[in-house]
């Protein structure tokens, strides 16, 4: 749906209604004025724009004199003795947020402006206003553009004349999608690029457009945009999840929406370090070939009031423009790592992220992943929030001889070439991680002795000298995994009960 047709239709109403300040939110300036101007011109009413560096300009042809101001103050004093019905569009005018004096100037002149037929719009990249002026203003958002909208872009552009196209059907679609999550300015200039680059505008812009938009929102420092090179053959164990995954492989094509399935929401990975949860964001983004943005919670705090919650709010409005997507919240418990000794601004920010979980419709899948259940609170982990909560247990003896076998590949070794059954029997209470480690140790025993290859016994002896986390750690995994057997999450793994027993025993008597 054009995003830019409702907002509109909503600013003529309110024009229509005689509301006098509208605060619109956008970082896009072109499209808010353009939204202004058709508004204004289907109204028949001048629009003039105002801002500290080029004072008045007009918008949409005026019968009059454009009026002179170089500074806010004076500005507001203009509009204010001003004749007439038209909207005046203040540009950057957020910045006088921080003046008593122009606040206070701005709610006098809004309530003398009722009985006129004059309106202003405020653009503002930053969502809010001070609170003198919440019972004056209305506020508005312009939404990044969705696909029809970068396709209109990509018109105009290749409209041009001397710009070479050769666009497939497919090309073209797979090109504007690629382009979701882009104001309409970055791709007209990540379009351009792709022109100049090439020569031509082929489906070779595809993935040069994927690659700039992958550096633009890495710019917005919260969300990380993750090349996925796993697959499930990657992931050794954790054959629950994998058969849950593979299940709902299709469930975001037009044909699972035509047979009438809702999208997945997502699933929460807790359980203990090193078991593989990172791994396992990534691995869902490779099995269904969807991009994978990782919410880095710790960046979305800001020094101001009210910026951590903005931030949270860009960041997710910037995965569901991208969506369909898998948005990885790694470690969410460090969204309430303050408690309450940051007026409670953490709180803020995680009650956010869960509204949003809640109450999202764009395909946003969640991974939302944990090592510490005791800091997330129980409204985060009751039923409905996720479709499943899997926990990541130290892996089984099965497990961990899959775990050597992708490892060893991974380093171009031949797994049959290691006594398997073996490493894995004298590993018993180690996580994958750990398994890696031992691997990546005898490579360095073999690797320094005159480069000879490493063997099974160099593995053997490397997880001997390790102390692994079942040890170290053994209070911490006797709290999770009792929290498992409460019922309270479905294991990720097949369980085998022999071995549980076994290393539950060990643990009590060591």
């Amino acid at each position: 749906m054009n995003m830019e047709k409702p907002l509109e239709q909503e600013l003529e109403v309110f024009l229509r209604a005689r509301f006098v300040l509208i605060v619109l939110t956008t970082i896009e300036e072109e499209r808010a004025l353009q939204i202004a101007k058709n508004v204004c011109d289907r109204l028949n009413r001048p629009c003039l724009s105002w801002d500290v560096s080029d004072g008045f300009c007009a918008v949409t042809g005026t019968t009059g004199s454009v009026p002179s101001a170089r500074d806010a103050k004076t500005a507001l004093e203009q509009i204010d003795k001003a004749g007439g019905d038209a909207l005046y569009v203040l540009r950057d005018f957020h910045e006088c947020w921080k003046n008593f004096e122009l606040k206070r100037k701005l709610r006098s002149v809004t309530q003398r402006l009722r009985s006129t037929k004059k309106s202003i719009l405020i653009t503002t990249p930053v969502n809010g206003v001070p609170d003198e002026l919440r019972d004056e203003a209305v506020m508005i958002e312009l939404h990044l553009p969705d696909a029809p909208e970068l396709s209109a872009v990509l018109d105009r552009l290749t409209e041009t004349p001397g710009v070479k196209v050769n666009l497939t059907r497919l090309g073209r679609e797979k090109l504007v999608q690629a382009a979701l999550g882009l104001s309409a300015s970055q791709a007209r200039r990540v379009f351009a690029k792709a022109i100049v680059s090439e020569g031509v505008l082929d489906d070779r812009g595809i993935d040069l457009v994927a690659l700039e938009k992958k550096q633009i929102i890495s710019e917005s420092k919260a969300l990380e945009f993750y090349s996925v090179t796993e697959s499930v053959d990657d992931v050794g164990g954790l054959e629950v999840l994998k058969e849950w995954l593979q299940l709902r492989e299709r469930a975001f094509t037009r044909e699972a929406r035509d047979y009438g399935l809702p999208s997945p929401k997502g699933i929460a990975l807790i359980g203990i370090p090193g078991t593989g949860k990172s791994l396992t964001a990534k691995m869902i983004g490779g099995l269904w070939r969807l991009p994978l943005l990782r919410l880095d919670v710790g960046a979305l705090f800001g020094g101001l009031v009210g910026e951590s919650e903005e931030n949270t709010r860009r960041a997710l409005r910037l995965a569901e423009t991208v969506a369909p997507c898998i948005v990885w919240i790694d470690e969410m418990e460090k969204a309430l790592a303050q408690g309450g000794l940051d007026g409670g601004t953490s709180l803020r920010v995680f009650g956010t992220i869960l509204t949003w979980m809640a109450e999202k419709t764009a395909p946003c899948f969640v991974v939302a992943t944990a090592n510490d259940i005791s800091r997330l609170p129980p409204e985060l982990l009751r039923k409905g929030r996720f479709d499943e909560i899997f926990f990541l247990d130290l892996p089984t003896e099965t497990e961990r001889r899959e775990i050597f076998r992708v490892h060893l590949a991974k380093r171009k070794r031949i797994p049959v070439d290691f006594d398997l059954d073996r490493l894995a029997r004298a590993s018993e209470g180690y996580v994958g991680a750990e398994l890696e480690q031992a691997i990546v140790d005898a490579m360095y025993v073999g690797f320094n002795e005159q480069r000879r290859e490493f063997t099974s016994d160099d593995i053997a002896r490397a997880i001997g000298h390790q102390v692994p986390l079942s040890v170290s750690q053994r209070e911490t995994i006797a709290a999770l995994r009792a929290w498992l057997h409460e019922g309270r999450a479905q294991s990720a793994s097949r369980i085998e009960e022999t071995e549980i027993e076994s290393f539950s025993g060990r643990s009590k008597s060591v």
